[in-house]
């Protein structure tokens, strides 16, 4: 197929630049160098696609004839003919131009580049009917044995479990929620005893019973979501018109109990108070004894429904030492009182005596003015704790035979104080005691509106009494024998 080329078309070629002078012995006529050297270089995307494409035409086209010859005219117009192009030095991976892959797999390529994938592998023209006819699709491959391994299967069900439960728990919550801050069925204020010992689900049937609560349930629930149970406090509590579920587990846990108030009188002795005590309904337990008198201090006391009556009497006692050691403290040296107990009979005398505080630190100071001048205290008030033993007041005028009578504590017929306090004297009392006036008044009688006259001396105290008897309009006493006024300095009429 392949003719020699005439002798002047050779010489012809050997005169071109660039182009070798053809040898008789080739039998193909020589490549280019610079075709060469594209060849076997990298070049670019664009180039190797041109190359392929005709590479790709050489393969399926059929030769009709030689190679022309470099005179040689081109076919007529209108015929078809495909002319092979002149055969090329093949690289060492030579190409297969039957599977239509001009050039060397990626990985091969010297430049490194990938080409896209319809560049590695050409799809040979199918017929129409064979473009007709379904792809064969591939076989669904395998699952791996790692999806199928058992503790695989088992996370994903614990894992599918724990997103259910979150589900669930957040729906639960947040009902709960709503339920927890709800308005409850009170209509009004209601006072409600939780006793000692009741559990969290006898309190929630407690409170429903009593109409604070008509979800016990969620009480339950939330004292347990709060880990509240060992915070639940017994005792007396007010809820609130329309408290919900929260309303009342604060209430309970924070033990907002209602308080109650004692308030003890000054003045009272002692068996007086106790009797209060024991009256009281809000407080629970008995006293071992009557405690000594002048050992409690009056004052209002706060405590919850089911406190011990002897605690009451506990908390009493330690005031009442503690405010007459701090009175004692800042007590007038001049006093002729020595001792703290002293002072303390002091004051319960004085307390007797008058309830108007501005008449306290004069009438001390009359008491502790006839001690100095060693006279008699002569008080009314120590006539009737010697005849009823403290026990409360004598409830009529005192007789003459009873001035006369002598008890311990009668200071008619004693020298001095009494032996020990006649009632249990309040904190001004005290203070009056120990910082009485500075004054000489030696006498004082009632001037018949609730207070006292006093004065220094007897004449001036038997016009203050004679003033007292046309007040009272010369009223006749129940006793054939009254006690005379004129005799009794410091009597309190």
């Amino acid at each position: 197929m392949n003719s020699k080329p005439p002798q002047g078309e050779d010489d012809r070629n050997s005169r071109r630049p660039g182009v070798a002078p053809s040898s008789p012995a080739q039998d193909t006529p020589p490549v280019p160098a610079v075709e060469v050297a594209r060849r076997t270089s990298s070049a670019s995307l664009a180039d190797r696609l041109a190359r392929g494409r005709a590479a790709a035409s050489a393969a399926y086209a059929t030769p009709t004839s030689s190679p022309p010859s470099p005179g040689k005219m081109p076919p007529a117009r209108g015929r078809t003919t495909f002319d092979a192009p002149p055969p090329l030095p093949q690289p060492s991976n030579r190409i297969d131009a039957r599977a239509g892959e001009p050039y060397p797999p990626i990985s091969g390529r010297p430049d490194g580049l990938s080409a896209a994938p319809s560049d590695n592998k050409r799809t040979a023209p199918r017929s129409p009917r064979t473009a007709l006819e379904p792809e064969r699709v591939p076989a669904p491959t395998r699952r791996s044995r790692r999806v199928r391994h058992p503790l695989v299967i088992a996370g994903n069900a614990v894992f599918t479990a724990l997103i259910i439960i979150t589900i669930v728990v957040g729906a639960l919550l947040m009902i709960g929620k709503q339920r927890f801050e709800r308005a409850g069925p009170l209509e009004q204020d209601k006072i409600v005893n939780i006793p000692r010992g009741l559990g969290i689900r006898d309190i929630s049937d407690l409170l429903e019973r009593e109409g604070v609560l008509d979800q016990p349930w969620t009480f339950v629930g939330s004292v347990v979501v709060l880990k509240a149970r060992e915070g639940l406090k017994y005792g007396e509590y007010q809820f609130t018109r329309h408290a919900s579920v929260r309303d009342v587990v604060d209430t309970i846990i924070e033990g907002r109990v209602v308080q109650h108030s004692f308030t003890v009188a000054e003045g009272l002795t002692s068996e007086q108070i106790v009797a209060r005590l024991l009256e009281n309904d809000a407080l629970f337990g008995s006293l071992r004894e009557v405690p000594r008198e002048g050992t409690l201090l009056p004052e209002t006391y706060k405590f919850t429904r089911g406190t011990a009556r002897e605690l009451i009497i506990q908390r009493m006692q330690q005031s009442a030492k503690r405010v007459l050691q701090e009175v004692w403290e800042r007590r007038n040296p001049d006093i002729p009182l020595k001792t703290p107990e002293q002072l303390l009979t002091m004051a319960s005398i004085i307390e007797k005596e008058t309830g108007k505080t501005d008449e306290r630190t004069r009438v001390a100071a009359v008491f502790e003015n006839r001690l100095k001048q060693k006279m008699r205290l002569q008080s009314d008030p120590t006539i009737i704790y010697g005849l009823t033993g403290g026990k409360g007041a004598l409830g009529r005028p005192i007789l003459k035979s009873e001035i006369e009578q002598h008890t311990p504590y009668n200071t008619y017929v004693i020298e001095g104080l009494p032996p020990g306090p006649i009632a249990n004297p309040g904190r001004a009392s005290l203070e009056a005691a120990a910082n009485p006036a500075r004054t000489k008044e030696i006498y004082f009688v009632a001037d018949g509106t609730g207070g006292h006259v006093f004065s220094d001396n007897y004449e001036q105290h038997q016009k203050n009494v004679a003033r007292l008897r046309s007040i009272e309009g010369g009223a006749a006493t129940p006793d054939p024998q009254p006690a005379d006024a004129t005799r009794r300095p410091g009597v309190k009429r």
